[in-house]
């Protein structure tokens, strides 16, 4: 079975589906193969804040369907600073919005369906071919396409496709990792903690689901992280009572920057993980999907309407200057938020630098301004 589509979008998160609605609201047609079923896709736990620009991005292509979340919106929180809180001010501006990114999923993928989008789950063993002209097979089928959108992480088979030699690397490997824990509790407190004993973070998830962070050694295993330690260094590190709860996921993530460059070979295009991995601690994941997701969209609809290659032609440098400045702010708030509490690695004139740095936040509207900027994500 062979057939043809202009755009062959590969994986179905959060750049996918996205990319997919404003190619399917503008009249070009796409197919976006998922390995995974739809229930895993839907229902795996990761961040979720849409910051300012994405919300606003959503709305201006006529897709603010997929924001609609019955998840709490209230993000009250703030740094804990050797068990001091100190509150963050929220900016009054913001439209940023607290949606958990499988909820996000779950609305895009409703609405590319309502459309009549054409998306394949459980499309195994995908294999890309001849990138100027692009052929795409799975299972017993052949889709030949005009372009190739590969958004399909860090591990999936668009990147890897590309012949040695084209991407150049560039990373950042941290001395240290992060316990991720999904915990079936509220997140109270909720916030970041600063502490001798290392970072530690409390985010809800849901009323009643809250991920859990605390930083800890790249050598640790799980077995080093029973649940009843996970609480009482949680309580910790924040200083005060955490109410424990059930557990439903515990593992390791190293933290990392990752950039590949260029984002494209051939007709194949690489969005989000696919092209650059941040360290959770900026929460700029999404971001950078869906500004990819958009500056991709706009070369296509550019070149299919008007017959013009020239957004499509600048695609890399122009995600790449944006995706440099928030691998910037990502490692400028990973580094200051580490090695403000635990002084192992960096030491302790370093621990008192990041301090003032922290204090600069609270006390410079300058400061403050800026980096209300990087997370509103319009910087």
């Amino acid at each position: 079975m062979t057939e043809h589509t202009t755009v062959v979008v590969i994986g179905a998160g959060v750049a996918g589906l996205t990319l997919g609605n404003i190619l399917l609201r503008n009249g070009i047609d796409c197919v976006v193969l998922e390995k995974h079923s739809r229930a895993y896709v839907e229902q795996r736990q990761r961040a979720g804040t849409i910051d300012s620009r994405g919300v606003r991005m959503f709305r201006e292509w006529g897709l603010e369907e997929v924001l609609v979340s019955d998840a709490p919106t209230d993000l009250e929180g703030g740094f804990f600073l050797d068990g001091e809180e100190l509150p963050i001010e929220l900016d009054d501006d913001s439209d940023s919005v607290f949606l958990p990114q499988q909820v996000l999923v779950r609305n895009l993928t409703d609405v590319f369906l309502r459309a009549g989008g054409d998306l394949r789950f459980e499309a195994d063993d995908v294999t890309l071919e001849n990138l100027e002209h692009p052929v795409v097979r799975y299972a017993d089928h052949v889709v030949t396409a005009d372009f190739i959108a590969g958004c399909d992480g860090d591990r999936g088979v668009s990147r890897t496709t590309i012949p040695d030699g084209v991407l150049t690397r560039y990373s950042r490997e941290y001395a240290y990792a992060w316990l991720s824990v999904l915990a079936e509790v509220p997140a109270k407190p909720s916030g970041m903690a600063i502490h001798s004993r290392g970072l530690a973070g409390m985010i809800p998830r849901g009323p009643h689901a809250s991920r859990v962070y605390l930083q800890c050694a790249l050598d640790d295993d799980l077995a080093q992280w029973p649940d009843e330690r996970v609480w009482s260094e949680l309580a910790a590190r924040f200083g005060r009572p955490v109410t424990p709860g059930r557990i439903a996921d515990k593992r390791l993530v190293p933290l990392r920057n990752v950039v590949h460059s260029p984002m494209h070979h051939g007709r194949l295009f690489l969005l989000g993980d696919a092209a650059h991995i941040v360290p959770p601690m900026s929460a700029k994941g999404i971001h950078l999907a869906l500004f990819d997701a958009e500056v991709f969209a706009r070369g296509v609809l550019r070149h299919v309407k008007e017959d013009d290659p020239s957004l499509l032609d600048a695609y890399s440098e122009t995600c790449l200057s944006h995706v440099w400045n928030y691998q910037a702010f990502a490692s400028w708030i990973t580094d200051v938020m580490h090695d403000a509490g635990d002084p192992s690695h960096a030491g302790e004139f370093r621990k008192r630098i990041a301090r003032a740095e922290l204090e600069r936040q609270f006390t410079s509207p300058a400061a403050s301004r800026l980096f209300g900027e990087f997370m509103a994500g319009v910087n």
